[in-house]
């Protein structure tokens, strides 16, 4: 059996698909790209298919990742570009790899965020950002299943600043753009909760909702402060393979 993870991608309108949407459109895509998958067991057999982490609705991202299990090997460019064919423009898969190591979930332990805030002068979201990076904590309330849960949302952000872009401006009213790097900790915290936090240290709230997009998600270097590529892994152990195996031919007796 073989496994290959990929990376995809939420853009424009398809934004706001749900996952359960997204899953539904790519075991179309697998059917229509007649890939062989394997399938559970039991009464009602699945397409094995692993998702990690998936990004909230309504949220725009370029690093989504799953993984597939075959019953015959592909080769995974290959398999990527019929798959991305067979997805609509927005839902669209750049990366593929095969699996040669465990525990890609394990890698994704935090994710880098843009925010977009139309309508927000840079200076005021700057003032608001230092006041919540100079916090201890930053209490927010989020409605959950069992009612209203209150919990840090500043312990979790590893990284908060402004960042200055003219890219995508459809107007010359303000836009203020926010990059965050938040760690995958439990309770989560979203962008959204930030945005609530911002708005209780610094009465920050946009006049209109923010574009959120994730960026990256990997695991969080806690050194350099980095997101590192979680597929990183499994290419170097696809570059090591054959070297390993040319150093053994070596060594043979001739």
């Amino acid at each position: 059996m073989q496994r290959i993870r990929l990376r995809y991608t939420k853009r424009g309108r398809l934004r706001f698909t749900s996952h359960r949407d997204f899953q539904r459109a790519f075991e179309r895509a697998l059917r229509r790209a007649e890939v062989p998958m394997a399938y559970s067991a039991g009464f009602t057999p699945h397409p094995k298919v692993s998702y990690a982490n998936a990004a909230p609705t309504g949220t725009g991202s370029e690093a989504e990742y799953l993984e597939i299990a075959l019953t015959e090997a592909r080769d995974p460019e290959l398999l990527r570009a019929l798959l991305d064919e067979s997805l609509p423009d927005g839902l669209d898969v750049v990366d593929a790899v095969e699996a040669r190591t465990s525990g890609l979930a394990d890698r994704l332990t935090a994710s880098v965020w843009e925010l977009r805030l139309d309508g927000v002068d840079p200076a005021e979201a700057e003032r608001a950002v230092a006041a919540f990076n100079a916090a201890g904590t930053v209490e927010v309330q989020r409605t959950a299943k069992n009612g209203v849960r209150t919990f840090d949302a500043r312990s979790a952000v590893a990284e908060l600043h402004t960042h200055r872009s003219t890219a995508d401006r459809p107007t010359d009213q303000p836009c203020a753009i926010l990059r965050l790097v938040v760690r995958h900790v439990t309770p989560a915290v979203r962008p959204d909760d930030v945005l609530s936090g911002l708005r209780a240290v610094a009465d920050l709230a946009p006049p209109v909702p923010a574009a959120v997009t994730r960026l990256a998600q990997g695991l969080f270097d806690e050194e350099t402060g980095a997101v590192t590529d979680p597929l990183a892994p499994d290419r170097e152990a696809a570059t090591a393979l054959p070297m390993a195996g040319s150093a053994a031919a070596a060594k043979a007796p001739a």
